[in-house]
């Protein structure tokens, strides 16, 4: 069920446990041919984050170029705002219907939820998000994605009175709904009696939503923040 991306030798599964500071067994690296594949913890978090981003670039591509106009990536986010918060991606929905006569904008930070944190570690980063809120005078949208639709009902039981006690505007749904058309009625605000809704629609439902202060449609990750470049091939005398 895991993308295998890379293989490792012995010396490299033993650098890269103790770069991460764990054991070989938990890289799942085992010392046979067949099985010197180690899986990056991360990946799959990573993977459906990007996946879910980019269906919306995608979608906005084929129907109006300003559908997404600023998606902000985690490290991108740290950089920024890791004092008080962490989300997974920062972004910019504008649908692409409205865009010509007058643009409807959901600001919004995505938590995409892979059920492997307690309720309670997620119910804990609402604090962070109120301080934000609080701090710059601005108001996004918090979008938690999860795996699945159990999950789903379990983070919405846990968080819906938090959130409402901290004035947070969130909305939840998760991959047994979204599929690959995360832009359709399938986000639920956290509030009483909600039904599932667009992502446009959430953004005429919360009338106050504004976006993060100080952020430009370039203002994304800098050559700094990416992988180094390879260096070109030596030339020979």
């Amino acid at each position: 069920s895991a993308p295998e991306h890379y293989t490792l030798g012995p010396l490299g599964a033993t650098l890269l446990a103790a770069h991460t500071g764990c054991e070989l067994t938990t890289l799942g690296w085992r010392p046979t041919a067949t099985g010197r594949i180690a899986y990056s913890p991360w990946l799959s978090h990573d993977v459906g984050v990007n996946e879910l981003l980019t269906l919306l670039a995608a979608h906005a591509r084929h129907t109006a170029p300003s559908g997404l106009p600023l998606w902000l990536s985690e490290r991108s986010c740290a950089r920024r705002w890791e004092d008080m918060i962490r989300p997974d991606a920062y972004a910019h929905w504008q649908d692409p219907s409205s865009a010509a006569e007058d643009p409807c904008l959901l600001p919004f930070f995505l938590e995409y939820d892979t059920g492997t944190q307690s309720l309670s570690r997620v119910e804990a980063k609402l604090p962070g998000y109120a301080a934000f809120t609080t701090s710059t005078g601005t108001r996004p949208a918090l979008l938690i994605h999860t795996r699945t639709a159990s999950r789903d009902r379990a983070i919405r039981h846990r968080l819906t009175q938090p959130a409402r006690d901290l004035g947070l505007r969130v909305a939840t749904s998760s991959m047994d709904f979204t599929t690959d058309t995360p832009w359709g009625p399938w986000w639920t605000p956290l509030e009483p009696a909600a039904r599932r809704t667009t992502l446009i629609a959430l953004a005429a439902h919360w009338t106050d939503l504004t976006p993060a202060a100080g952020l430009e449609p370039t203002d994304a990750d800098t050559a700094l923040a990416l992988p180094v470049p390879p260096l070109p091939p030596t030339t020979q005398p």
